[in-house]
């Protein structure tokens, strides 16, 4: 059956009758010939034979010389008066076996003829049979099949009944569903979602009774929601529910535990706690605003490759040498752009100019290192730091003047600590793309308006006063009306619009945004962080410490709800805005989420486009994250107590009587530090240094 076919039985048995082929002579117009083609039920001939004037074979006119004169003719504007001379596709003929022929003369379709086998040339249109397609030989494989299975069927019933190809298949199915059950990791993910079922069905059941244990203990079941809700978003992956759904779930039970139970005998929300909530709402509104409308300007600007004026600048080739530029290159990218958006386009960028994987790897850990060091030191570029400048912890210019220094202090301590990994040798650009090209005027107009309007952002909020979101929308809103404009008319060219980037945000993002800050907005009106901040300055020495420990926990916990619940910790009254205790929060939470791939968005997205997984990054980027996140914080205290404070030796002095005895060391260390402090606040006074 089917290839053991002849060359007569397929060409004979072609649809319509008409063999496979129709003549045409060499000065017939193109599009009359491809009419012919077809037969009356729309059927394809497959091709036209073309011969001269003279009644000589000249070729084979095929479909796919057809589409291809049609793309060339839309190019170069050929009229559709075009004789078929000019676009022949295969030349000759070949005999023999059709499949054989075929596969050894590499071509598509066969003229079949009765002319001499030592010959193989067509003397006239009489001698030719028909012309066999590839395509041709498979409908006449599928047919005899089919007929094969028929015929098999009639001869053996029994055999065939017995054999049913479904429900084999369904069979086939459920043995692999057993299998994949049987494994111990697919059952202990069962035991845990089992748990976590009969854990919300049994705090419904005392929502919904009243129960007076919770009317009593109120503020230990808010800390125990907030700790089961926690646990569900950090690990995520292992209960497969999304950490927006979570944080939403936990903020509205917060609420409902807090209006309802937490001093409230009568089970309802009192007048209070309602304008309570809508502050907390309005507060929570003006960041989810602020990070929609920076996220669709990023989102259109790169629809236009506007980020082709960055990367086209790179032109070394050198590995370390581009480690250095591009581990820069981020960090200032990330003080205006947010980390997760440059650490996408930055490892999208190394696709195209680091063809290895395991170096590619490297210098993705080496972004994500550097977006959140370049992120801390101005207001839009960390949403930590965008969180504390909205709240009005911080303000403009002193977070830039004293928080740069200690930024690119641990940048350049991590990528030292990196760059020794990095292999010796130049990249192969050639490997992994065609040479860039420069960028279009139009998205060098959008790349200009949407920089200026994220750079716009601060100027305009000090200037009116008026908070950064307003700021935010209204750069928006400049380049939606931009966009429309230099569209207008094109349909083409909707992806390019405002629409078509709104649809591509991470809305799950943002209202994961939106339910943590109320959940931790909650637990600040219930004054739970009152009382944390009050257990942390009782037994903790100092504020550096306790910024220092919130830097190390953003290594496993996202910093998000930590900066938030910081920000409710203290405040504002004591510890004004731009003081330390705010600056050296930012410093910690935006660089220490580099420690652990899991600690900041950038990380996990580095997982996700580079296939990065947590040990590997333990292994070779946690200790330089580490170097770069205490020699930051160094350089902050430093400069703290040179500008604002005692001097490096007070600092010093400072530290050594904060460290804790153990058996006699630390009063040993606390002393040698201290005589250190001591000596170099006697040389600056002599005026050596």
């Amino acid at each position: 059956f089917g290839f053991d076919a002849s060359a007569r039985r397929i060409v004979e048995g072609q649809p319509g009758g008409n063999r496979g082929f129709v003549n045409c002579y060499s000065d017939e117009l193109i599009t009359d010939v491809v009419g012919r083609m077809y037969t009356p039920e729309g059927v394809i001939s497959g091709v036209a034979l073309v011969y001269g004037r003279d009644e000589e074979f000249m070729g084979v006119f095929t479909e796919r010389d057809y589409v291809v004169w049609s793309s060339s003719r839309d190019e170069m504007g050929e009229s559709l008066e075009t004789v078929i001379e000019g676009s022949l596709g295969e030349k000759g003929t070949v005999g023999g076996w059709c499949t054989e022929a075929q596969k050894n003369s590499n071509i598509r379709h066969l003229i079949v003829t009765r002319g001499s086998e030592a010959s193989k040339k067509i003397a006239s249109k009489e001698d030719i049979v028909g012309v066999v397609s590839m395509r041709r030989i498979m409908n006449v494989v599928v047919e005899d099949e089919r007929l094969s299975v028929q015929a098999l069927t009639a001869k053996y019933p029994t055999l065939v009944s017995s054999y049913n190809p479904v429900v084999a298949m369904k069979e086939e199915q459920r043995s692999y569903a057993n299998k994949l059950a049987s494994d111990e990791g697919v059952g202990k993910r069962d035991v845990v979602r089992a748990t976590v079922a009969v854990t919300l069905l049994a705090a419904c059941g005392l929502f919904l009774s009243q129960s007076d244990w919770l009317h009593e203990h109120a503020q230990l079941g808010m800390i125990g929601i907030f700790t089961l809700g926690y646990v569900g978003i950090i690990f995520e992956e292992l209960f497969e529910l999304n950490k927006a759904a979570v944080a939403m779930l936990m903020s509205t039970a917060l609420w409902v535990t807090y209006a309802d139970f937490y001093n409230s005998p009568t089970g309802e929300a009192t007048a209070s706690v309602l304008e309570q909530l809508k502050e907390q709402l309005a507060e929570v509104s003006d960041i989810c605003f602020f990070l929609l409308a920076a996220s669709t300007i990023v989102e259109v600007v790169d629809a236009h490759q506007g980020f082709k004026v960055v990367t086209n600048a790179i032109k070394t080739d050198d590995k370390k040498e581009l480690f250095w530029i591009i581990g820069f290159l981020t960090f200032f990218l990330s003080s205006i752009l947010n980390n997760l958006t440059v650490t996408i386009v930055m490892v999208s960028l190394l696709r195209k100019i680091i063809p290895d994987e395991t170096d590619r790897r490297l210098f993705g850990a080496m972004v994500v290192v550097a977006a959140n060091a370049g992120g801390v030191w101005t207001p839009i570029g960390d949403v930590t730091t965008t969180m504390l400048w909205i709240n009005h912890n911080l303000s403009t210019i002193p977070t830039v003047t004293e928080l740069f220094l200690p930024s690119v202090v641990c940048l350049v301590g991590s990528l030292s600590f990196l760059v020794n990994q990095v292999s010796e040798g130049s990249v192969d650009r050639g490997a992994v793309g065609p040479e860039p090209t420069a960028l279009a005027p139009r998205g060098k107009l959008v790349f200009g308006t949407g920089i200026a309007s994220l750079l716009a952002v601060p100027v305009f909020s000090e200037l009116t006063g008026l908070p950064p979101y307003l700021a935010m929308l209204t750069g928006l809103g400049a380049v939606w009306t931009l966009t429309d404009a230099i569209h207008m008319g094109d349909e083409e060219q909707e992806g390019l619009k405002v629409p078509a980037a709104l649809s591509k945000l991470d809305t799950s993002g943002i209202l994961f945004f939106l339910g943590i800050l109320m959940s931790i907005g909650v637990l600040d009106k219930s004054g739970l962080l009152k009382d944390l901040a009050v257990f942390l300055n009782d037994n903790l020495p100092g504020q550096e410490i306790i910024a220092t420990v919130i830097g190390i926990a953003s290594a496993l916990i996202d910093n998000v709800p930590l900066v938030a619940a910081t920000m409710g910790m203290y405040d504002l009254s004591e510890y004004g805005t731009d003081d330390s205790l705010w600056q050296l929060i930012a410093l910690c939470a935006g660089t220490g989420g580099s420690i652990l791939v899991i600690g900041s968005a950038s990380g996990v997205a580095l997982m996700g486009m580079e296939k990065v997984d947590f040990i590997w990054y333990a292994k070779n980027v946690s200790i330089g994250a580490a170097v770069g996140y205490f020699a930051g914080i160094a350089t902050y205290l430093a400069q703290t107590a040179i500008f604002k404070g005692p001097g490096l030796g007070g600092l010093l002095s400072e530290i050594g009587q904060n460290i804790p005895d153990v058996h006699g060391l630390g009063v040993g260390v606390a002393n040698a530090i201290d005589v250190v402090g001591t000596t170099i606040d006697a040389v600056g006074s002599a005026g050596i240094i």
